[in-house]
């Protein structure tokens, strides 16, 4: 066993960072490990069997945790996008997987389970290359994310059909309990409200985080357990343990804490399942093996980007979205697993499909690079999203974002009928307003048609509350030199982001978060027993002190010398400003190199 761990572990920390280093992910690199050290490589490690069962405690915890993710509100809010693009993405798939399967002779049942299996992707790979592109929360990445998701959800339930489709057989025993399920999920919904909740709040006042930790894995591998002895899948009744506890207040606490052995297990599973891919297969046939992984990326490519299409994505997007999740899924191996034990597919077959599996997601990152680089040689135009037409706007105010800073503004203006226009870019924040009685347009602030039907040229007023930095000066730097009569009233994230705006001749400006801090330290120091007078007093004294400092800090903000001596002796001179006895309006900051 250790000679195994230390294979394991060894070639996991030589591949994983060189395949992440170059931009094809970390399973990719578990993957090919996996099929060095297997009994199709070099031989280092041959009980195949008894790796894969232990690594199966992967997906029992990847599951959990993404039944922790899932809350039964973000489900509804993603109800659309699920049930639309997810649904009919796994279908259109499926179907045209099915179809080969049955081209080739294969049984309608293998056809069917094989096609299904095919039809998934890798939610760790493609999060993981939407996360490390900063493309997450783009269009097509939400819409990725929707799709994901949904076969993360289709794949759960499947995973539990699959066994009755098995030989007689294979269901004696399987099926012989799974009566109890019901009353199992009924008990489990009843412990995770009265007795689980109660009992993690409970474990965590004793601030043992190796026992909660303990707990949680109890919990899981306690679920698992149960649900292999009425006959069903393990992973099954942990997604739903993890979606019960969801809506806990300890759901951050119960996610770190199994993430470490999730991510351990995960890999682990990825390299068992490389184990599993015939070398033999590859070497004998390799023309074939690529070409068909080639061909599967495309039939997927296509069914996705046909997906999107339909729900009036426009091609940039839906292209971007094939390109994420065209790749074969960790799902896959599973349900090709399970398909193999149940003697649904033969061994050949499996192997076979695992090897175009593995492929695909070899082959993926590198055809998209490719079109990346297709893309930029042909400077191929980003299509903007369909921005909203503003038409006969006269405002008094225009306000630019409309999430928790533009709203205070929104609200006050409102209650005053004083009319304002609101711009933000969050099309479902803008859903969520527009059901309130706001008027609030989705548009680009840095648009001129945009900001000229909105009426800027006849409005007073601008307040820049957008939350990104570079854009929100950018913006700003547009106004003042073709609006110059327009004030702008900033938000700004720090100091910083304050001499930004200084630079482009912006002066009112506000950090987001300063008024409501020397505020809450007024009541804390009237709670500490200071008349309300003092505090105030107090209060108005900093207040004028850092207004000085920010202005003065901007004079040198190019010099990193005088920029620490002014600072330092702000810092010094700000305990004298705030004596009581003191009453100083103006404090004098002087250069060293003065």
């Amino acid at each position: 066993m250790l000679n195994q761990i230390l294979i394991f572990i060894g070639a996991s920390i030589i591949l994983v960072p060189i395949f992440h280093r170059l931009g094809f992910g970390s399973v990719l690199g578990y993957l090919i490990a996996g099929i060095f050290v297997g009994p199709y490589g070099l031989r280092l490690i041959k009980d195949l069997e008894s790796v894969m069962h232990f690594s199966e405690f992967g997906v029992i915890m990847l599951l959990f945790v993404i039944g922790l993710e899932i809350q039964p509100r973000k489900l509804w809010s993603m109800r659309k996008d699920l049930i639309g693009l997810g649904g009919v993405q796994v279908a259109l798939c499926t179907v045209l997987f099915t179809c080969i399967g049955l081209y080739f002779s294969l049984p309608l049942v293998t056809s069917i389970v094989l096609g299904f299996g095919m039809s998934l992707s890798s939610t760790a790979f493609a999060v993981q290359t939407l996360q490390s592109k900063n493309t997450f929360n783009t269009e097509f990445g939400k819409s990725s994310f929707s799709i994901l998701l949904m076969q993360d959800l289709i794949a759960i339930p499947a995973l539990a059909i699959i066994p009755s489709l098995g030989t007689a057989k294979s269901q004696s025993g399987s099926m012989e309990l799974s009566w109890l399920f019901p009353v199992f999920l009924v008990v489990l919904v009843l412990m995770s409200r009265y007795l689980l909740q109660p009992f993690f709040r409970f474990i965590a006042k004793s601030h043992q985080r190796d026992i909660f930790t303990a707990t949680v894995l109890f919990v899981v591998l306690g679920v698992a357990t149960i649900m292999l002895k009425i006959g069903l899948s393990a992973a099954l009744g942990t997604f739903i343990a993890g979606m019960l506890l969801a809506d806990s207040e300890y759901r951050h606490e119960l996610e770190s804490n199994i993430e470490p052995f999730k991510s351990m297990l995960m890999g682990l599973f990825f390299i068992s399942v490389g184990m599993t891919v015939s070398l033999d297969i590859i070497v004998s046939k390799p023309f074939m093996v690529f070409g068909l992984a080639i061909l599967y990326l495309g039939i997927k490519f296509s069914a996705i980007y046909l997906t999107g299409r339909i729900f009036k994505m426009n091609h940039f997007n839906s292209k971007q979205m094939g390109f994420t999740i065209a790749q074969g899924g960790e799902f896959a191996f599973v349900i090709f697993g399970i398909a193999l034990s149940l003697e649904i597919a033969d061994p050949y077959t499996i192997k076979f499909l695992t090897a175009i599996i593995t492929l695909s997601m070899a082959l993926n990152p590198v055809i998209t690079m490719a079109d990346e680089k297709f893309s930029q040689f042909n400077k191929s135009p980003v299509v903007e999203p369909k921005f909203d037409e503003i038409k006969n706007e006269d405002p008094e105010v225009i306000i630019a974002g409309f999430g928790r800073f533009g709203q205070m503004f929104g609200r006050i203006l409102r209650a005053q009928k004083i009319p304002f226009v609101a711009i933000d870019r969050d099309e479902e924040q803008i859903e969520l307003l527009r059901k309130f009685g706001n008027k609030v347009y989705f548009g680009d602030v840095m648009r001129l048609d945009l900001l000229e039907s909105a009426g800027i040229a006849k409005t007073k007023y601008f307040v820049m509350a957008i939350d990104d930095v570079e854009t929100s000066v950018k913006a700003a730097k547009l106004i003042r030199e073709r609006f110059p009569h327009v004030k702008i009233f900033a938000r700004a994230r720090n100091r910083g982001h304050v001499f930004d705006f200084f630079d482009v001749g912006v002066e009112r400006v506000k950090r987001e978060t300063f008024d409501a801090s020397i505020y809450f330290v007024k009541d804390l120091l009237v709670e500490m027993g200071n008349p309300v007078e003092k505090a105030q007093k107090i209060i108005e004294k900093f207040q004028l002190h850092d207004e000085i400092m920010l202005r003065e800090q901007y004079k040198v903000r190019d010099d990193d010398k005088k920029f620490v001596s002014v600072s330092k002796q702000a810092s010094a001179q700000l305990a004298h400003v705030l004596d009581d006895e003191t009453d100083h309006t103006y404090i004098s900051f002087t250069s060293s190199e003065k």
